[in-house]
């Protein structure tokens, strides 16, 4: 993950002309470690001339699906889960993107959910550092990544973001049925949360009004109809790879920094939620293509994040090839090219107005 607020760092290595560097971002307010352990980016800048050019994790399903069919029902009852080991500035307003919602054939929509987590393999003994969770009862989803650079003074962020995705579920378990309010679900989760960390943070819910949604840093969401993507949460930084983030307490960033979404969507919707190891490495239209040859197939959506996260690693450990993370670096002026190993999270979501989803391969 990227670098951290005011106490803590960001994420981890990269790896840069063959040289382990560490990304920018920390400082603690600890007087003995006052600016001693400020870290700097160090990758290298290029000349003027230069232009800016398996084995699955945890993984869960929460819908009945059947290839052979178009509808069917559901008798089971899933209830509100969190994946324990798998979930920028000074303070802006909080933007709005909103849209009013249709109500397709007086069908309440609902969101059949899969998840698949990669963590770094060298962090693999330790669960990595981000977090999850699904709630299929309350429709619900919500990701989170401790900032790695915690680590060099011996702490695990990893928890940090697992206990603010396991508040975030019992806060969501607090709200009205049907009309879950993100930010508040945050709010609450936050003010609970009081391990030593930081992370960032997206949670989602579908109510009769669209999806409502808050991000907090550089994980995110994208939604996708009909093989484009028609919605892409902004990336909320300080800086090139310093992350906005929540840390217990007031010592980061606020929930109200986070950015508040309403978009309308309809059935045959996907909603992709990540952390930055897949928007880092993988662009909208390459998580699209798989999203659709996913869905022509008639997969489930853990299934379907599993191939996400796949092609995310394998971009992650190609070093010559363009991804985002390597066009952010070369805009802000730095050279640099390939993926950036790091923890991936993926939680796919499909939209649909059955109790039961099927999709036949065309």
């Amino acid at each position: 993950m990227a670098a951290s607020a005011s106490n803590a760092v960001l994420l981890g290595d990269v790896y840069l002309d063959d040289v382990t560097v560490k990304p920018s971002g920390v400082h603690f307010r600890e007087r003995m470690r006052r600016g001693a352990l400020r870290a700097t980016v160090n990758l290298p800048r290029p000349p003027p001339s230069l232009s800016a050019v398996s084995n699955f994790g945890r993984s869960t399903s929460d819908a009945c699906w059947n290839q052979s069919s178009l509808l069917g029902h559901s008798n089971s009852s899933f209830a509100c889960r969190s994946a324990e080991a798998t979930p920028h500035l000074q303070h802006l307003h909080i933007s709005t993107f909103s849209i009013h919602q249709t109500n397709f054939g007086g069908e309440r929509l609902k969101l059949f959910s899969g998840s698949c987590y990669l963590p770094h393999p060298d962090k693999e003994d330790t669960g990595g550092e981000d977090a999850h969770f699904i709630c299929t009862d309350e429709q619900a989803i919500g990701v989170a990544d401790g900032v790695g650079g915690w680590a060099d003074v011996g702490v695990n962020a990893g928890l940090f973001a697992r206990e603010l995705m396991s508040h975030s579920v019992r806060a969501i378990e607090e709200e009205p049925k049907g009309s879950i309010n993100p930010a508040r679900v945050l709010e609450k989760a936050h003010s609970r949360t009081k391990a030593r960390g930081s992370s960032t943070a997206c949670i989602i819910a579908l109510t009769d009004t669209g999806l409502h949604a808050i991000n907090l840093g550089d994980s995110g969401f994208i939604v996708i109809r009909d093989g484009c993507t028609i919605f892409r949460s902004p990336v909320q930084q300080h800086d090139f790879n310093f992350t906005y983030q929540l840390e217990s307490g007031n010592g980061g960033d606020l929930p109200s920094s986070g950015e508040v979404f309403t978009i309308p969507v309809a059935p045959g919707d996907v909603v992709i939620a990540g952390t930055d190891g897949l928007f880092d490495n993988l662009y909208n239209d390459e998580v699209a293509e798989v999203v659709l040859h996913a869905i022509r197939a008639g997969l489930e959506p853990h299934v379907t994040s599993q191939k996400i996260a796949s092609l995310a690693r394998l971009r992650a450990q190609d070093k010559n090839r363009q991804t985002p993370f390597s066009t952010a670096a070369q805009e802000a002026g730095f050279r640099y090219c390939g993926g950036k190993l790091d923890d991936i999270t993926v939680v796919v979501s499909y939209v649909t107005d059955s109790t039961c989803v099927s999709f036949l391969p065309s």
